[in-house]
């Protein structure tokens, strides 16, 4: 009778989850009713038609830039990245508000509201006589850039909430739902892929042979019947409550170890201060030995009175450590960096390349500029499909461990594959050059490069979001996939930087520039073996760093990951 006693009530916990999520009542949530793929593919839904709509507006941007408002095309390239930039810099912002303060559910429908904004504005601007450019090409051009910034601001939002939302949906210290979380990165990008293989196709042939405006309309419709989708999943859902900033017990630990930098670390760390599990519900760390002076923060001074015991003058073991590994993130955010430079080469000379070739697909069909990307998504699709389902499954029965391959590892594979895109492409422009009649060079030269970036964004992109998202405390897991757009962000400006370096460069003495008024007299094969020399150079530190980070060292008893040496628990 006891026996059977004992086993109903852990057939009872088994139904419902212990992981701080509550449902949209505000109770804990059932495990067969909430979360889980059933949740998931209502928020896969809206981030589907969110790509849709960033796509459709992303590829044809510098051809618009340069044909529509007129801009030469290295000013076009620099406006590219610098709104790519914003677009995916915004995030940390959305980011941190989603963890503290708003919630990631309300963050991702605020957002959504805003990016509406956004496209309608611009769909205005595209369809309204007396604001088209060959009416006012100020205002015009002034509306449309309202249009599309609006965009990286609902975008600044939508992106990070929603996908750490997603992922929010798999309970970690379950062994069936963990498997799944891990799927679930693969997945979502899969779906992403699609919005994008659908954005550079059917949109921008709309836009080519329809008009923007009416592209813009369409992609207006699509958000606001994902919004409405989105909104009917709510009961489905599991939330995190916010807790306030996340930033503030990372602080606290570095201010309690500055302050008690003169007293000495114990001989034993299990004399460090830490709660009891039983007292708290979030996952607790275990001690490693790195950045040994952050242990401070979490020394106990005993007869210290209440000051000693107060929140900036003691932490626990578990803050000390998730200091660390924010902290420990810094490297790997840097050396990541020329992949974001590689990356946004895809949406500007890679598309500025097809635009001057022979687009000319069997007799009566020409193929849009923008279409060529598609190339880029069918890479990335197939990369991840066949990695989840042939790769993993092998390296896990090689390995042994869960994820087959670690996350870093997956993403210098994929760092790798850009910089021989970066070398295919240089070459092919070479030729394209040295061409009698280069307009006369078919598109489908263009293959290769479009297809190595989408195979290296199918392991780097991938890995880089389930590292940011995995590798963050668990209350700033948004901020986190802020972290990770950041860099394809701040390698986009980075990119305008080197730009601006090359053609001051390149044109000193009075010599022709690499970056001409057009493509046919200018040096792009030279601007990209610069940016494959810096990816291959950087690939290297990016070794050196990778082989010496510790995974977040999660306790025993809660939810296993991959560890690292020295870890004492």
């Amino acid at each position: 009778m006891e026996k059977s006693l004992r086993v109903g009530v852990m057939e009872d916990r088994g139904d419902w989850v212990h992981d701080s999520s509550v449902d949209h009542r505000g109770r804990p949530p059932s495990r067969g009713a909430t979360g889980s793929w059933k949740a998931a593919m209502f928020i896969i839904l809206i981030e589907f038609s969110e790509r849709l709509s960033y796509y459709g507006i992303a590829t044809s941007l510098m051809l618009y830039l340069t044909k529509v408002l007129q801009e030469e095309m290295k000013v076009a390239a620099k406006n590219v990245n610098y709104w790519m930039s914003v677009t995916t810099l915004m995030p940390l912002l959305g980011g941190f508000l989603a963890d503290g303060y708003l919630g990631r559910f309300s963050t991702v429908v605020f957002s959504t509201v805003i990016y509406l904004l956004g496209l309608m504005v611009l769909a205005t601007a595209q369809l309204s006589p007396r604001l088209k450019p060959d009416h006012s090409l100020r205002l015009h051009e002034v509306l449309f850039f309202v249009g599309i910034y609006l965009v990286s601001v609902g975008t600044g939002g939508h992106k990070p909430a929603l996908e750490s939302f997603g992922a929010d949906q798999f309970d970690e210290s379950h062994a069936a739902e963990r498997v799944q979380k891990m799927s679930f990165f693969n997945w979502w990008n899969c779906a992403l892929c699609s919005g994008v293989l659908l954005g550079v196709t059917v949109i921008v042939y709309a836009q080519d042979r329809i008009g923007w405006g009416a592209a813009s309309v369409v992609l207006a419709a699509v958000m606001a019947a994902s919004l409405v989708v989105f909104l009917a999943g709510r009961r489905f859902y599991r939330y995190r409550v916010p807790e306030g900033s996340p930033l503030t017990p990372l602080l606290q630990a570095v201010v309690a170890a500055v302050r008690k930098r003169r007293l000495v670390l114990p001989a034993d760390a299990r004399e460090l201060y830490e709660v009891k599990p039983q007292n708290i519900k979030k996952r607790l760390l275990c001690h490693t030995h790195q950045l040994r002076f952050l242990d401070k923060a979490a020394i106990v001074e005993y007869g210290g009175g209440e000051d000693a015991a107060g929140p900036w003058r003691l932490a626990t073991v578990t803050q000390v450590e998730e200091t660390k590994l924010v902290l420990a993130m810094v490297p790997i955010w840097v050396a990541t960096l020329p992949f974001g430079m590689a990356a946004a080469q895809v949406s500007t000379f890679f598309i500025k390349q097809g635009s001057v070739m022979d687009r000319r697909v069997g007799p009566h069909f020409v193929l849009p500029p923008a279409s060529i990307f598609a190339l880029a998504a069918v890479g990335m699709i197939a990369t991840v499909a066949v990695y989840d389902k042939v790769l993993v499954p092998y390296l896990r029965r090689a390995t042994g461990g869960e994820r087959g391959i670690s996350i870093l590892r997956r993403v210098g594979i994929g760092m790798a594959f850009a910089i021989v895109a970066l070398a295919v492409a240089a070459v092919v422009e070479r030729r394209r050059l040295q061409s009698p009649a280069p307009a006369s060079m078919s598109v489908l030269w263009l293959v290769p490069q479009f297809l190595l970036m989408g195979v290296g964004d199918g392991f780097a992109l991938v890995g880089l979001q389930e590292y940011f998202y995995d590798q963050v405390p668990d209350n700033m897991r948004s901020l986190g996939i802020g972290l990770y757009l950041s860099v394809i962000g701040a390698g986009s400006f980075l990119s305008s930087l080197v730009i601006t370096a090359a053609d001051r460069a390149s044109s000193r003495g009075g010599r022709a520039s690499w970056f001409a008024k057009d493509l046919n007299h200018s040096r792009i094969d030279l601007f990209y073996w610069l940016l494959a020399c810096i990816g291959a150079v950087n690939l290297a530190f990016y070794a050196v760093v990778a082989t010496r980070y510790s995974y977040k060292p999660v306790r025993p008893g809660k939810v296993a990951n991959d560890k690292s040496a020295g870890d004492i628990c």
